[in-house]
Order: structure tokens, then sequence, then C-alpha cells
């Protein structure tokens, strides 16, 4: 059963109905009538989710970077990275899962891979933590950003979390430290770091994998300081004014690219990720592995200076 968002209820009522009629007809093509209501109502419905995903609003893409069926880091390393080889543990403390590590093969090119992960189901979120890290995690993707810098590989990350986790544990063992830590691992990397964020991007938590020479972004993702929802808290004392927050923060990947937040937003097709992930995917895939390709030929020192160019410049053209 396929999951719909509160305004795609339109879109919701005709699939049912052509569900409905696909099971009177059982497969039977004498049934002309019903085969011709059948077309017509996927036309409509076709035509319906084309219009209301061309013109979505912060708030329902906000609603579509959260939706349970999109993509996660599993599934991009399932279907893009051949070999993959996940290492756990800080050093220090734990592993943390809602960090997935590891190194591999994409294309014909090695690379180490960072992603959080949300967990696609109840048990899988709630043993990725819904993809909030906690410092563990973080001094994990460090430790493998230092290791990719030593033996020569790029680094991909999967962006796709509300944030680090804001727990008394993950405070006490640390946690702003490891962002700052990870984040600097990122800036001072001589190989070249691409981000993709797939999903949601929230705040610190996000930035300590995505200080990269270039940040990708899905359409329909989101990419911000806080989530809506911790925005109105502090500026109106009321979450409840989440779309207010969502409408005025410009935290879409149209927005962000305009700033120069983000280098590339990459489509999807018409109805969100989750209506075609495999396509999906394959669509990153391919704009990842062009960044990369882009970033072969330039020396270590070029790489660096390239990131550092990057970030100062966020904003200048506006």
């Amino acid at each position: 059963m396929r999951t719909y968002l509160d305004f795609e209820k339109p879109i919701a009522e005709l699939e049912s109905k052509v569900a409905e009629l696909k099971a009177i007809s059982n497969g039977d093509n004498s049934t002309v009538s019903i085969i011709d209501d059948i077309e017509n109502l996927q036309q409509k419905a076709q035509q319906a989710l084309t219009d209301i995903y061309a013109k979505l609003t912060p708030w329902q893409k906000t609603q579509v970077a959260r939706h349970p069926e999109r993509p996660h880091c599993t599934d991009f390393i399932n279907q893009l990275v051949v070999d993959f080889n996940a290492l756990a543990g800080d050093r220090y403390f734990a592993e943390d899962t809602a960090i997935i590590a590891g190194i591999g093969r994409l294309g014909k090119r090695s690379i180490v891979l960072i992603g959080h992960e949300k967990g696609s189901d109840t048990q899988g979120r709630l043993k990725h933590n819904f993809g909030m890290a906690r410092p563990e995690g973080y001094r994990k993707a460090s430790r493998l950003m230092e290791m990719a810098d030593r033996f020569d590989l790029p680094v991909v990350t999967i962006v796709d979390t509300a944030g680090a986790y804001p727990g008394v544990g993950a405070e006490e063992r640390g946690q702003a430290e490891a962002i700052a830590q990870s984040t600097n691992r990122c800036l001072l990397l001589g190989v070249p770091i691409i981000s993709l964020i797939v999903g949601e991007g929230g705040s610190g938590g996000a930035v300590a994998i995505a200080a990269a020479n270039q940040v990708l972004m899905m359409e329909h993702a989101i990419y911000t300081v806080a989530s809506p929802e911790a925005a109105a808290s502090i500026l109106w004392r009321d979450a409840n004014r989440a779309i207010d927050a969502a409408t005025n923060m410009k935290i879409t990947a149209q927005d962000l690219l305009e700033m120069g937040v983000v280098d590339s937003i990459v489509p999807e097709p018409i109805g969100g990720a989750h209506r075609d992930r495999a396509r999906s995917i394959a669509a990153a895939g391919e704009v990842i592995e062009a960044k990369l390709a882009e970033f072969s030929k330039l020396s270590r020192d070029e790489i660096r200076q390239h990131r550092h160019e990057r970030f100062l410049n966020i904003g200048r053209s506006l």
C-alpha cells in the first residue's frame, strides 16, 4: 500500500478508483468499457500528480522529504556501491548505527561512503535512531574521512537527518565537539568530498558530513539550520507555526541553489523519489560520478582550495 501525504488526497482517490476497477475487470480484456475507464482515470491521476508537484510549497516539500518510503542511505549503497564493506565504531566509545560508513566501489572508482540512515520500518527506525547520530557516529565519520585521506580515496556522503541526537548522554559525551571535529575534518581533506542531501538536511548534524567540494540536493529535499517545528518554537513559541517557518526559511533545493548553498539539484520523478526509487537513485549516482570525475585531475592543494573558496562564496551572488 502506498502512503499518501495530506495534499495528495485527490491523487489517492483517483488511484483508489483505478485499483477498484482493475479488481472488477480481473484482467478480462473483453470488458472494454472498464478498460477505457481505467485508462481515463490513470491519465487524470497522472495529470493531477504533475500539477500538484509542479507547485509544491516549502511545507509540502518538507512532507515529501520526510516521506517514509523515500530512498535512504542503505538503498543508495545497495544499488550504487559494489563490494561495500561497512566499518564500525569510533575507537572511543561505541558503534552508532545512525551513521553507516565503509569502503566500496562506485562505478570504477573506490570510495569511502558515509551516510545517515533513518530506517525503513519501525524496527529499523529504532535501530538507527531515526538517523539522529550521537557523538560516536560523528567520530566514526571523522575516523573514516581521515582514513580516506591517508589512502587517497574520494569521500561520498549521504545526508538524511533531522539533526544530531539531543539526548543527555550525547551531550555528556561531547556532541558539539564531535560535530565540530567532523566538520573540520571535511574541510581539511586533500581528497574530494561530494555530499548528497536525499531527504532532510538538519542543522549541524547534516553539516558535519556535508562541508564538501560539491553539495548536491534531491529536487524535493530540504536543508535547514533547524527543523521548521524547532524554528517556529524558537521564533514564535509555537510549534504549530511550522508552515510559516518553512515558508520563510528558504529551505528548498531551488532557494538554496540560488543562494549558492548547494551546487546542483538532482531531478526526481513526478510524484517524488519514493514513486520510483531505483530511477531516483540511478540519477543521483550519475551526478555523483560526474562530480568525482571533475576533481580527479586536481592536486590535493587544489581540492582544498576549491572547498575553501566554495564556502567563502556562499551568498555573494545575491
